[in-house]
């Protein structure tokens, strides 16, 4: 299958600004891309590419006043095949996790795991320690969190949705990252193109996903709290401990974003 992905995006720029991007696909999926990685940038203005602490292909630039606009268009193969299921997966005791994995384990800012502990485990405590522990999570997030775009905000953590109970595909992914942590299983967030491949289409503007990844039976494996579901078509661009590591744009100043448009198609012949 491929896929074809691209976005615009168009900033007011009231005086320079140095800005860091994520808006590169992750260096685990880069290969099967048809075309070398390059983000058009309007004005011509260098950029500085390189690889940050996460292992994710980054970018910083200084933006120049008055509109900028950043274009990226590309296709990728992907097998069409839905992502496996974590059935059957082993879960480890901390002692068995490998050192990379040690630091998924930890609070971080959109995830209060010491807040989050008594709930964590007075909730699914009494799960199998098993991968039904982590899908039993991920099953109650699911049922217990509104969607809706018009619940969206920045400062939103974990914590806050569990009053809350209703947020956008970042607040769920938070939510269940931070639950998983508390119970001693290693989770990460993730971010990237998720299009309506294999699923009625959604009644939204196409938009970049957030889910995450959790450390099962010696490998990573990709959820969604959200969705629920094994999803067709998921094309990574950043991992990280939660939202503020694979911010798709930071401004070190002022910067108004004016114009956002994101495409993740299906290319039939």
């Amino acid at each position: 299958m491929l896929i074809h992905i691209g976005y615009e995006l168009i900033f007011e720029i009231p005086s320079p600004v140095p800005m860091m991007l994520m808006l590169y696909t992750h260096p685990d999926h880069a290969g099967r891309l048809r075309q070398p990685e390059r983000l058009q940038i309007e004005p011509a203005t260098p950029v500085d590419e390189f690889t940050d602490w996460f292992g994710n292909h980054a970018a910083r630039l200084l933006a120049p006043q008055g509109k900028l606009r950043i274009y990226y268009d590309n296709v990728i193969e992907d097998s069409g095949e839905p992502e496996p299921r974590i059935s059957g997966a082993r879960l480890h005791s901390v002692d068995q996790l490998p050192r990379e994995c040690l630091q998924f384990l930890l609070a971080s800012r959109y995830c209060e795991v010491d807040r989050m502990l008594e709930m964590a485990w007075d909730l699914f405590g009494k799960t199998p320690p098993t991968w039904e522990r982590v899908q039993a999570v991920m099953d109650w997030v699911h049922a217990n969190v509104k969607f809706g775009y018009e619940f969206a905000r920045p400062t939103k953590t974990a914590f806050d949705m569990c009053g809350e109970r209703q947020g956008v595909c970042r607040d769920f992914q938070h939510l269940a990252i931070t639950l998983l942590r508390a119970l001693n299983v290693p989770a990460r967030y993730a971010t990237g193109y998720l299009g309506d491949i294999g699923v009625p289409p959604a009644p939204f503007p196409m938009d970049f996903s957030a889910w995450f990844e959790v450390y099962l039976g010696g490998q990573w494996y990709t959820l969604d709290a959200r969705h629920n579901e094994p999803r067709i078509g998921r094309i990574l661009q950043a991992r990280g401990r939660d939202a503020v590591d694979v911010a798709l744009t930071t401004s070190f100043g002022s910067a108004r974003l004016d114009k956002f448009n994101v495409w993740t198609d299906e290319l039939k012949y």
